[in-house]
């Protein structure tokens, strides 16, 4: 759990992280949990950090639910691949039959497929685009609308949505198209989703993270070296799940109570 101890504003209240087993999605479940939500994680492989050294080295507990668990909150968890409509609205189900409400979402799992110089916007092979699209478009289309119809019943809700800086700036060799196109549609998925729901009490928000060395990027960022890369960044250093994790904080509590269609970069300032 975080280090310093938070306040709990989210007693009572239960979380869904889909791609919560590690990495970025690993921080939102447990910073969630130390705010006092209990935590349903889903994800494709529940011990998906075991691919990666520095993400099994991070590892307090066998999985993040048995993290969540550590700290004191109930938690469940779900292998479902979230491209998979029914099977995510059937974990859903179970979050409701267990526990009787679902009351805050982070739509987190995504990711791209494929090299930059392979995935440009007029060469990207069409069996790759749609692997991505459905991925992160449809992912995050397909958690929404399982989650909607309870919070709008209960008229209370919390749901955060995750782009990418990709979606703010075209690469200059227009490689990872399929990337970037696919967060971009979440982020204007987002703002209408905002405004639907809006009447029913329910916020919801996107962020979109810069460079954020996990245990399975920092391989990629070592060999280009952290430091180049930080002289990019205004705040002149990389970011950390933990910086996601507070903005995920922000929207979930009463501190944004008045906020909703709102995408929040978490970059350091790298896109002005």
């Amino acid at each position: 759990m975080p280090g310093n101890a938070l306040e709990p504003k989210l007693l009572g209240r239960t979380a869904l992280v889909t791609g919560g087993a590690r990495g970025i999605g690993r921080a939102y479940a447990r910073r969630l949990a130390a705010l006092g939500a209990d935590v349903a994680v889903l994800d494709r492989d529940l011990r998906s950090y075991a691919e990666f050294e520095a993400e099994t080295a991070a590892m307090t507990a066998d999985t993040t639910m048995a993290e969540v668990e550590a700290a004191g909150r109930r938690s469940l968890g779900g292998e479902v691949d979230i491209t998979d409509a029914a099977g995510v609205r059937a974990f859903v189900d179970r979050i409701l039959e267990g526990w009787g409400h679902l009351d805050i979402v982070v739509c987190n799992a995504g990711g791209g497929q494929g090299e930059p110089s392979e995935t440009t916007a007029s060469s990207v092979d069409l069996d790759v685009f749609d692997v991505v699209v459905k991925r992160n478009l449809y992912g995050t289309v397909n958690t929404c609308t399982a989650v909607a119809p309870g919070m709008k019943e209960q008229r209370w809700g919390r749901i955060v949505t995750v782009s990418s800086t990709a979606a703010r700036r075209a690469a200059v060799d227009g490689g990872y198209a399929h990337y970037a196109a696919a967060k971009a549609g979440i982020e204007l998925y987002t703002r209408n989703l905002a405004q639907e729901l809006g009447p029913f009490g329910i916020n919801v928000n996107c962020i979109a993270p810069g460079t954020i060395p996990t245990g399975r990027l920092s391989v990629i960022y070592d060999k280009i070296g952290p430091d180049r890369m930080a002289k990019r960044i205004p705040l002149r250093r990389l970011g950390t799940p933990e910086d996601c994790a507070k903005a995920v904080e922000f929207f979930v509590t009463d501190l944004g109570d008045f906020v909703t269609g709102v995408v929040l970069p978490v970059d350091g300032g790298a896109i002005p």
